[in-house]
C-alpha cells in the first residue's frame, strides 16, 4: 500500500537522514552488473562521497580515478583484485586503498558493500597512509569517555598519514553519547544494527539499521540507543588536517 507521502527521510541545511524507503539506485562508469545507492557527495556540499553498491554475481567495480577508497562488505562474497594479488572479502571485512592504487572489486555472489571515497588531502612532511585490510568484528574496542556500554572500534589508524577516520560504534540498549557534540568535522553514518534516537540540530529522529545520516560541520548531534538489542553504526569523519586546509 502506498504510504501517502510519509517518510522518515529528512533533508535540512545541516543534515540529511536518508531511509531505505527513499533509496534510488543508479549506475556509473566503472561499474558492471551492479548499482549504487548514493548517500552523500559533492552535490550535498560535503568533502567525501559515500554510497552502497549492490552487486549481481559476476558484477564488478573499478578503482576511482579521483581519490582514495574505503570499502566494507555488508553481505555476500567479494574479491579485490590488485596488480599482483587477489584477496577474498567476507561480511565484516574492509579495506583501505590509497589514492592512485589500481584495483578491481569483483563479486563472487550477489553482494553488498559500503564505500567511502575522497580526494587525499596532503600535508607537508606527511606521507600518505598505506593500503590496509581488516575485519571489523575482530578489531579491538575501547570505551568512549570511560563508558563501557559505548564501545569504539578504530578501523583507520589515528595517524597523520590518514586524512580521515572511520570507526564502528556500538551502544548497549539505553546507552547514549555523554554530551551533545558540536565540532568542525562532518560525518557520514550508516546504521548497521539496532535502533535509537538521533538529535540533529534541533530535530529528533527515530533511526534504525539501514538508515544513512550526513552531518555537516558544527551540526549539534547526539544519539541514544533504544530497543532490546545493541545499536551499531559505521561512521566517517575528516580528521588530522588543519581546518584551513583545502583539497
Amino acid at each position: 500500500m502506498h504510504n501517502l507521502g510519509y517518510t522518515r527521510s529528512s533533508y535540512k541545511r545541516s543534515h540529511l537522514l536518508q531511509t531505505p524507503d527513499t533509496f534510488i539506485r543508479t549506475a556509473f562508469p566503472g561499474m558492471k552488473n551492479a548499482v549504487a545507492i548514493v548517500h552523500a557527495g559533492p552535490q550535498l556540499g560535503c568533502g567525501f562521497t559515500q554510497y552502497t553498491v549492490e552487486f549481481e554475481a559476476g558484477g564488478s567495480l573499478a578503482s576511482p580515478s579521483f581519490g582514495q577508497r574505503f570499502l566494507m562488505v555488508l553481505d555476500g562474497l567479494l574479491e579485490i583484485r590488485l596488480e599482483e594479488s587477489h584477496r577474498r572479502l567476507v561480511p565484516g571485512d574492509y579495506t583501505y586503498l590509497p589514492q592512485g592504487m589500481t584495483h578491481e572489486i569483483f563479486a563472487e555472489t550477489s553482494s553488498k558493500a559500503v564505500l567511502i571515497e575522497k580526494p587525499y588531502l596532503s600535508a607537508a612532511g606527511v606521507s600518505p597512509g598505506l593500503h590496509r585490510f581488516g575485519n571489523a568484528p575482530q578489531v579491538a574496542s575501547a570505551p568512549l569517555m570511560g563508558n563501557e556500554d559505548l564501545q569504539v572500534q578504530v578501523l583507520i589508524p589515528e595517524e597523520l598519514e590518514y586524512d580521515h577516520a572511520i570507526n564502528v560504534m556500538t551502544y548497549q540498549p539505553g546507552a547514549s553519547l555523554a554530551m551533545v557534540e558540536v565540532h568542525v568535522m562532518e560525518h557520514g553514518l550508516l546504521m548497521l544494527e539496532g535502533e535509537g534516537i538521533y538529535r540533529l540540530d534541533d530535530c529528533w529522529y527515530p533511526v534504525k539499521a539501514g538508515d544513512f545520516i550526513w552531518m555537516a560541520p558544527f551540526c549539534p548531534q547526539w544519539f541514544g540507543a533504544l530497543g532490546k538489542l545493541p545499536a551499531k553504526y559505521l561512521i566517517y569523519k575528516d580528521s588530522n588536517r588543519h581546518p584551513a586546509s583545502t583539497p
